[in-house]
């Protein structure tokens, strides 16, 4: 499926099978999630994608060939690819072990082709191995929503006791479990009258669920606003104990309102989160079987992708939407 114009529907087109390089892989694609980032490329708030367009990044599949140095793999392991597709090693964030910043920085989806096809290249430092308790489905979204969920969850610190958690979509249901699996209360809150969405986080252990408009009856160590919506900081801020944190896990946000400095002071704090190291996803991978978590997806063909990413913009998706390759 090929994004040819922004905001103009994807189409379903027959294209070479790629060639890889000497660093890189060819993966016949089983199974690819679609993600809210895949939603603001669409709608051209991610204004430089490399066009046509492959979209996807959370891919799973399975090696079909080897590019001359490839050593990490063999034909026909299962694999996963994720956003962050490649670095250049030579800046000052890839030397001082902040890969996600490399000012050379290329992503799968995005600037690469990816995942919403039968085939695809990728370079094998950025290619992860998929535990077997997995089906290609379920890893799917730890891909990316477990990877980047993952990567905001640990910047809430590791002494706090309450977690907030705005927009209970595929990466919160992944981090929640994570969460309460470490012993962590969970506070989620969703649009209001969401009661599908409460009642989901409900059953992954949430002790409390509302409205995003509402106040929990404890102050919080840390929230992690998922949801694209800008008018949250200020809100998730009035929730928030003394030296605790705000973590903004999306790659874009709405306009941030103006607010009361009130808010901030007492050493509250708002962090962004910006793509995936790869000992992210290490770390994920080994996490998740342990917990374990169960990733609630929603399946649909290549040819419906646009369906898919209809139902994740209206609210119709519960957990994670999968394109289901073959």
């Amino acid at each position: 499926m090929i994004l040819t114009t922004p905001g103009k529907p994807l189409e379903l087109r027959d294209i070479a099978v790629p060639k890889p390089s000497v660093e890189q892989i060819l993966i016949k694609i089983h199974a690819c999630g679609v993600c809210r980032t895949d939603l603001h490329i669409y709608d051209g708030e991610l204004s430089e994608p490399k066009l046509p367009l492959v979209m996807g990044h959370e891919i799973v599949g399975e090696v079909s060939e080897l590019g001359a140095n490839v050593k990490n793999f063999k034909i026909g392991d299962r694999v996963g690819v994720p956003w962050l597709g490649w670095t250049c090693g030579e800046c000052k964030y890839c030397k001082s072990g902040r890969e996600n910043l490399c000012d050379n920085a290329k992503f799968t989806g995005y600037t690469l082709d990816g995942g919403y096809a039968e085939y695809t290249v990728a370079c094998q430092r950025y290619c992860f191995k998929i535990p077997r308790s997995y089906n290609e489905y379920e890893a799917s979204p730890l891909l990316c929503a477990g990877l980047i969920g993952y990567r905001s969850y640990k910047m809430c610190g590791s002494n706090i006791k309450r977690l907030g958690i705005y927009g209970f979509g595929a990466a919160a249901h992944i981090i929640s479990q994570i969460a309460v699996h470490n012993g962590i209360e969970v506070y989620a809150f969703t649009r209001k009258g969401d009661t599908e969405s409460q009642n989901f986080a409900k059953k992954l252990g949430a002790v409390w669920t509302g409205s995003s408009e509402e106040f929990p009856s404890v102050k919080l160590d840390a929230s992690i606003i998922f949801a694209p919506v800008g008018s949250l900081i200020p809100i998730a801020l009035k929730s928030t104990e003394k030296g605790g944190v705000v973590v903004c896990g999306g790659i874009h946000m709405s306009n941030i309102p103006e607010f009361s400095y009130k808010l901030l002071w007492e050493e509250r704090r708002i962090k962004s989160v910006a793509n995936l190291t790869r000992q992210d996803g290490e770390e994920l991978l080994e996490v998740s079987p342990r917990v374990p978590v169960k990733t609630e997806i929603q399946l649909y063909s290549l040819e419906d992708a646009n369906k898919a990413l209809n139902d994740l913009r209206n609210g119709k998706v519960k957990g994670a939407a999968v394109l289901k390759i073959i």
